[in-house]
């Protein structure tokens, strides 16, 4: 399971005993007996996307009552990854072949966290190191996946049940939406753009000064393929690595004089941290005015990441607070609200200076819903869908426009 997934669970589950676990649901009552999930379920697959290229889809990730990598087939049967190289080598061709333009297929997904990824028109090139799989990482020019157009979602499906949501963590890319039913019929789904907020979301990251541009790839023709997420648009030079400075000083002036108070639990309001800068650093205290824990000023690496300066440990301190800054950064509400976290999306992104990447993709979501960055689902703005008794599970490729 990657960091993202991880995080995202930790944060969008928080409600939830940890996914990764298989424990039960930590809000009211362990799910009933009759509930119990079975060892794969349904995910209907539909092109809507309108394009003729084929399509290949893949289920890859951790089988969790083993722990071991790999991918499932069609029909939901697990295979271990083999022993990988140095230099890495190919791994077995996962692909399942997708539905064509305007048609859907059924495949099954086991117990597993991991990754539904689907490509157009090629196979994806995966490869297998020492220390397992070798993701796509288009951030690379090098990366032999650089000029395919795909995209992925991620889920988690254990005795608890299903969480799947589509993602935008690393880049911003073919479009889908991800759905469940649920055992009385009814569905939910999220992830739908608003008409024509494809095309919207690259022209608002061209029309936006500061590099922001400089985030899009494109195919050698000048086929628009995505936009890199900022953070690795930093880490590529794309994007400088000064884009937060004057947000996160004017954070720190404000709360050198102020009081700044996280409040990270929802089902726990008692629960309150406070924060003051001294010294260049901002201290949080707990009730007693004891120091909990301390952040140096982060830079756009670490608010974008949502790591390094920002770390966020799987505990009950530190964590929290962490991820609260980490959304009051990206959505530049930290000067506007010292409550946080801050549940009001009308005023995200507001400041000349925030994410522009997470507030052109969020502007143009038919439910605004999406998962922008790593703790987007701070303040419960993520593209997640979530069924502790699930009878199938959605994801429909959308179009282009």
């Amino acid at each position: 399971m990657t960091r993202r997934i991880r995080k995202r669970i930790t944060a969008a589950a928080a409600a939830f005993a940890t996914a990764l676990t298989g424990a039960l649901l930590a809000v009211g009552a362990p799910a009933p007996a009759q509930a119990a999930v079975p060892a794969t379920i349904p995910l209907k697959i539909t092109n809507n996307s309108g394009r003729s290229e084929p399509v290949y889809v893949y289920n890859l990730g951790t089988e969790l009552s083993t722990g071991r990598q790999g991918w499932a087939d069609a029909n939901g049967t697990f295979h271990p990854w083999p022993a990988g190289g140095n230099p890495p080598v190919p791994a077995p061709d996962a692909a399942i072949p997708g539905p064509a333009a305007g048609r859907s297929l059924t495949i099954r997904i086991p117990k597993f966290s991991g990754r539904i990824y689907f490509s157009y028109g090629q196979k994806l090139v995966f490869k297998l190191a020492t220390g397992g799989l070798v993701q796509p990482a288009v951030q690379n020019p090098s990366d032999p996946n650089r000029n395919i157009l795909f995209n992925w979602s991620e889920y988690t499906l254990n005795d608890a049940g299903l969480w799947l949501n589509s993602t935008q963590v690393d880049m911003f890319s073919a479009p889908y939406a991800v759905g469940v039913q649920r055992a009385d019929g009814s569905t939910s789904s999220t992830g739908h753009l608003e008409p024509g907020g494809y095309n919207g979301v690259f022209a608002a990251l061209r029309g936006q000064s500061g590099g922001w541009a400089n985030l899009i790839q494109t195919r050698p023709d000048g086929t628009v393929l995505r936009a890199l997420s900022p953070g690795h648009g930093v880490g590529t030079g794309a994007l400088p690595a000064s884009v937060m400075d004057d947000y996160v000083n004017r954070v720190w002036q404000k709360y050198a004089t102020s009081t700044l108070t996280v409040t990270p639990f929802a089902d726990r309001p008692g629960v309150k941290y406070y924060g003051r800068v001294s010294g260049g650093v901002m201290n949080f205290t707990d009730g007693s005015g004891a120091v909990v824990t301390s952040f140096q000023k982060p830079d756009a690496d670490s608010i974008f990441g949502c790591h390094k300066l920002l770390d966020a440990p799987n505990d009950q301190v530190r964590g929290p607070i962490s991820r609260t800054l980490c959304a009051g950064f990206n959505r530049s509400t930290l000067l506007t609200n010292p409550n946080q976290p801050d549940s009001t999306p009308a005023g995200f992104y507001r400041d000349p200076v925030t994410n522009h990447y997470a507030r052109a993709i969020h502007e143009r979501m038919a439910d605004g819903k999406a998962y922008a960055f790593a703790f987007d689902d701070v303040g419960q703005q993520e593209s997640l869908v979530h069924d502790g008794n699930p009878l199938q599970a959605h994801l429909t490729l959308d179009p282009l426009d």
